[in-house]
């Protein structure tokens, strides 16, 4: 736990949600914490909104269901005029997951499942801390709304792509928005893809749904024994570690509910080494947003293996804790910002073309 001094203020948290239990069991996490403090807590939108302006927050809690104005048109009006770092608690119900997705793309920054009952107090425990931390150092940023989809441009096409590759994605802290914005801007041929985003079981079912319905490939949640195929996204499914298995001449993924890496499941090192094994130079590893350092030993696995790895800027990062550890042990092949990286990957599956590290420059050589 990082020690409090006069160089290190807490990090002042207000909670707003309409339960008052959910209210209680917040402030008890964060009060547990030393250098984390609750500036004050708010039963709904308006009270919250007034607090905002009297307190200073540095990272707020945010509930979806609330009486009066409800969780994600406070959030944009938050954006829009005080931005704070937000982390929205939800429920696990289909509407609330939806929703919940929705706010991420509306500039909260994370998302945390509320406490079903006294034995998911301790999680709450466990990773409310860390998750603050992380939003207070967080850029909050909008996607873009009028991105658009491929899905419904014809003319959307991209370069034949080399059947052996494997695209593998891997984020933390923002990356909902970020993994959007890319998987927006491919085309529906693209080379297959696996995407470990972490995320609370039960959500990553909507946000596989809400990216199906937005970009040209069929994105879908994982389940153990499918196969890859050209066109194909394989979303790591809350709570379960996705792994790629080579089957005859394909790939195919495998769920395991392991022992937790790096404190996530699923974890990003786990599919990269996967991938780094069963692909091995025909991989590609992209690292981005998210606070740790899960993902930065996979992404050496693969660079080592001979695979292309990619790592998102710290300019286009919400928080730049995950890619910044692959660049300290030298993991990273390209760094590239949010903007490019469709571009880059776009021309990743052609047979003759392959990445070459320097800085943020893109390379071509023949193999």
């Amino acid at each position: 736990m990082p020690p409090v001094t006069a160089m290190r203020p807490r990090i002042k948290v207000l909670i707003v949600d309409d339960s008052a239990i959910v209210r209680k069991l917040l402030s008890e996490a964060i009060a547990a914490e030393a250098d984390l403090e609750v500036a004050g807590t708010a039963p709904d939108a308006y009270i919250a909104r007034d607090k905002v302006l009297a307190l200073r927050p540095d990272v707020l809690t945010l509930d979806i269901e609330m009486p009066g104005m409800d969780g994600i048109t406070f959030l944009k009006h938050l954006m829009r005029d005080h931005p704070v770092p937000t982390i929205i608690v939800s429920s696990l119900g289909q509407s609330s997951c939806t929703a919940t997705l929705e706010a991420l793309r509306c500039g909260a920054v994370d998302v945390l499942a509320k406490p079903a009952g006294p034995y998911s107090v301790g999680d709450l425990r466990k990773s409310l801390a860390a998750k603050i931390r992380a939003a207070a150092g967080s850029r909050p940023r909008v996607a873009d709304e009028f991105a658009p989809s491929l899905r419904e441009d014809p003319r959307a096409a991209s370069s034949p792509c080399d059947l052996r590759t494997v695209i593998a994605i891997g984020a933390s802290t923002g990356g909902t928005v970020a993994i959007q914005e890319i998987l927006q801007q491919l085309s529906a041929d693209m080379p297959p893809m696996v995407v470990t985003q972490h995320i609370p079981a039960g959500f990553s079912l909507a946000f596989a749904n809400r990216l199906n319905k937005l970009c040209a490939m069929e994105v879908r949640e994982a389940v153990s024994g499918d196969t890859l195929r050209r066109g194909l996204a394989l979303v790591a499914p809350g709570d379960y570690h996705l792994l790629l298995r080579r089957v005859g001449a394909g790939y195919a993924v495998e769920l395991q509910q392991g022992p937790e890496v790096c404190y996530q499941r699923p974890s990003v090192d786990v599919m990269f080494a996967s991938v780094a094994q069963a692909a091995g130079c025909c991989g590609v590893g992209v690292l981005l947003t998210g606070m740790g350092t899960d993902g930065a030993k996979g992404l050496l696995t693969l660079k080592r293996a001979g695979a292309a790895t990619i790592a998102q800027d710290e300019q286009s990062c919400v928080v730049y804790g995950m890619p910044r550890e692959a660049r300290r042990l030298d993991a990273v092949g390209t760094v590239a910002s949010l903007a490019d990286i469709p571009g880059i990957l776009s021309r990743t599956g052609r047979s003759n073309a392959r990445f070459a590290a320097d800085d943020n420059v893109l390379e071509r050589r023949d193999r």
